[in-house]
């Protein structure tokens, strides 16, 4: 039987925050409305393959069972340009606290993931007030390419990922020479590139469902905990001088 520790096994801790994994909280009750998920694009091209892709995947999510939206880019401002209230930084807000995961399109542009998508990503701060807008929620990372295959913007997708304390999921897509893989009507047409997209939108669905009910319970964590209970403390302290 494993011995209950003591504090002076910790002694950088504070065993009164830590919490043991508890199994119960990873199987709540499960919710029955469709996933909610907010793609965002990330060009404003008139013939943007970013978009088209991003509705490729709203029709494999619609048909995963889930409510989609996408965000339009157009006459979002550049970070710290307008104030927070200007209505389309508002709308991208609103939709990214409504969503319960995110799929982030972008095209490759000098190596990189666009400034486009970029400045929506910056435009979701990490709190507004005791509500942080992506933490807990899940997210899928596509780009595409004018050239030959790379994945240096769904890496760094990734990692903007983490730091807005999402749930990336494993699977991902680059489409390569993307000119060739869409019809004259924008659809995408039949090849293993394709198949990678399904992939990516069907195991979105699966790891949303999975993690959204315990969501709150996955991302309590011990320094935030620790560090509330000193500002609860510090007030308490203030009152009774």
């Amino acid at each position: 039987m494993r011995r209950a520790s003591a504090l002076s096994d910790f002694p950088a801790a504070d065993l009164h925050h830590m919490r043991m994994p508890d199994l119960e909280a990873l199987r709540p009750v499960v919710s029955l409305h469709r996933p909610r998920i907010l793609i965002l694009y990330g060009s404003l091209r008139e013939v943007s393959y970013s978009r088209l892709l991003s509705h490729e995947a709203r029709r494999l999510l619609e048909h995963f069972g889930c409510e989609v939206r996408i965000f339009d880019p157009r006459g979002l401002p550049l970070p710290d340009e307008a104030p927070a209230d200007h209505p389309k930084v508002a709308e991208l807000r609103e939709l990214s606290q409504w969503s319960e995961g995110q799929v982030w399109v972008s095209p490759e542009r000098h190596g990189a993931m666009t400034g486009i998508l970029k400045a929506q990503i910056d435009w979701l701060p990490l709190s507004i007030g005791s509500i942080r807008p992506t933490q807990g929620k899940t997210l899928a990372v596509m780009e595409v390419s004018g050239g030959s295959q790379s994945f240096n913007a769904v890496n760094q997708m990734r990692i903007l990922g983490r730091w807005m304390r999402m749930i990336t999921i494993p699977n991902q897509s680059s489409v390569p020479k993307a000119f060739e893989q869409f019809d004259a009507a924008g659809r995408m047409k039949p090849s293993p590139l394709y198949h990678r997209v399904v992939d990516v939108c069907e195991e979105l669905v699966k790891f949303t469902l999975l993690t959204r009910d315990a969501s709150a319970y996955l991302t309590n964590r011990y320094s935030e905990r620790k560090e509330e209970a000193e500002k609860l403390e510090s007030r308490v302290n203030l009152k009774s001088i």
